[in-house]
């Protein structure tokens, strides 16, 4: 009879257990699947923000090529290149070289606030440089985003409701600028462009050789 009750107690244990597992797992499941809704609904809106960005770089280079143009400068190292997909564009201008892309989003992230805030959002990044060399030999989205971070000048962070504003951060500076997603691709390219070709390039210099006596 003992052994009886024991096992109803057992038993009795066994589903409360069960339903302290199930509660937690659905409050894991409800969490994800808002993670998962925020990420789909983000990258619709990368997506768009990113195919009229690419129509803004194109605007810049035939806006440049005229400017060249017209001073008798040849225009064959300003053009646009990107890829089947949409998620890398490249604008060159001369002797300087920018790249966009989107292939930043791995998984569903969220920007962190001062607040406290976390702001569920996709990332467009702008790099120094030509996308396609950048990632030369890369064999895993960890040594891909190093790369990225280290060519990083400024990214474009699009939340998942499209009426919320952009967040504009550039590296170097530490600016920030919010923008809503109608004005945001012209003016992410816009301050990029400007920010890697308006300033002056430095001859890089070593230091002076000590002489002795």
């Amino acid at each position: 009879m003992l052994n009886n009750f024991e096992s109803f107690d057992n038993s009795e244990t066994a589903t409360k257990k069960d339903i302290v597992i199930q509660d937690r797992v659905e409050l894991l499941s409800t969490h994800m699947y808002k993670q998962f809704l925020n990420y789909q609904h983000a990258t619709v809106n990368t997506n768009e923000v990113f195919s009229r960005m690419i129509d803004c770089l194109n605007i810049v280079s035939d806006n440049m090529k005229q400017s060249f143009s017209s001073r008798g400068v040849s225009t064959q190292n300003i053009y646009v290149e990107s890829d089947a997909v949409k998620s890398v564009a490249v604008i060159n201008i001369l002797w300087k070289t920018i790249s966009f892309t989107t292939r930043c989003n791995f998984e569903p992230q969220v920007l962190s606030r001062d607040d406290g805030r976390n702001i569920p959002s996709n990332r467009i990044m702008a790099l120094k440089g030509n996308y396609n060399e950048i990632m030369q030999g890369v064999k895993d989205h960890e040594e891909e985003m190093t790369r990225l971070l280290e060519n990083e000048i400024a990214s474009l962070f699009i939340p998942p409701d499209e009426t919320q504003k952009c967040i504009f951060k550039i590296k170097f500076t530490g600016q920030e600028f919010t923008l809503n997603q109608t004005d945001a691709p012209r003016e992410f390219v816009l301050k990029v462009v400007e920010n890697v070709c308006g300033p002056n390039e430095y001859h890089k210099e070593g230091y002076p050789r000590t002489f002795t006596a």
